[in-house]
């Protein structure tokens, strides 16, 4: 019997996901990935070459879907309050993301590029340029440079969940205090921040 490979990699990587999102490249155990995956662990060394590896691996693939659930066309450019909300939707939906991004960030000393960087530079650039067309055109605020008015999305966007404690300690038992709510408030938020 042949062996399926494409599906043990798969199955690492799924497995993986949530190791890493919940216990960083450090903390993770690679016969946890393999006992969830159902895989014997060498199979990691032989597909990935080890746990930096598969750590490498499994932000590559987060980062792909990302950008193909929620892209920046030029049309949605012109409406970043509904783009700020399509995002929170991927994050609500998908909340090991920025867990995995996060462990990323504690772990850049600034010596070595990130993960895919140089993809990731490209991806930032399109958005960019999506930016600076609709700035053009007059469809959203040119009172900032792209680059600050994309950050600034993001951030909007991705703090609800990036720092669960601080949104609970602020609206914890307000009217406000629902997915729903602050979706609400963030498409408006964003409306107002980019509007021409």
């Amino acid at each position: 019997m042949a062996w399926d490979t494409a599906r043990t990699k798969r199955l690492l990587l799924d497995a993986a996901v949530e190791e890493f999102a919940e216990h960083g490249p450090q903390g993770a155990r690679v016969d946890r990935i393999a006992a969830c995956a159902g895989v014997n662990k060498e199979r990691i060394y032989q597909y990935f070459g080890g746990k930096g590896q598969l750590f490498t691996a499994v932000l590559e693939a987060e980062l792909a879907k990302v950008a193909a659930a929620v892209p920046l066309t030029g049309d949605r450019a012109a409406d970043l309050g509904e783009y700020a909300g399509r995002v929170f939707d991927y994050h609500r939906a998908h909340p090991h993301f920025l867990r995995l991004l996060s462990w990323e960030g504690l772990q850049d000393d600034g010596r070595e590029a990130a993960v895919a960087e140089g993809e990731r530079r490209a991806h930032y650039a399109d958005k960019l340029a999506a930016f600076a067309r609709a700035q053009a055109a007059g469809e959203i605020t040119g009172d900032f440079d792209p680059a600050h008015l994309l950050y600034a999305v993001f951030a909007l966007t991705t703090w609800w969940f990036s720092a669960p404690q601080v949104v609970r300690m602020m609206m914890g038992g307000t009217a406000a205090d629902s997915p729903e709510a602050r979706r609400e408030a963030l498409v408006r938020m964003v409306h107002r921040l980019t509007t021409a």
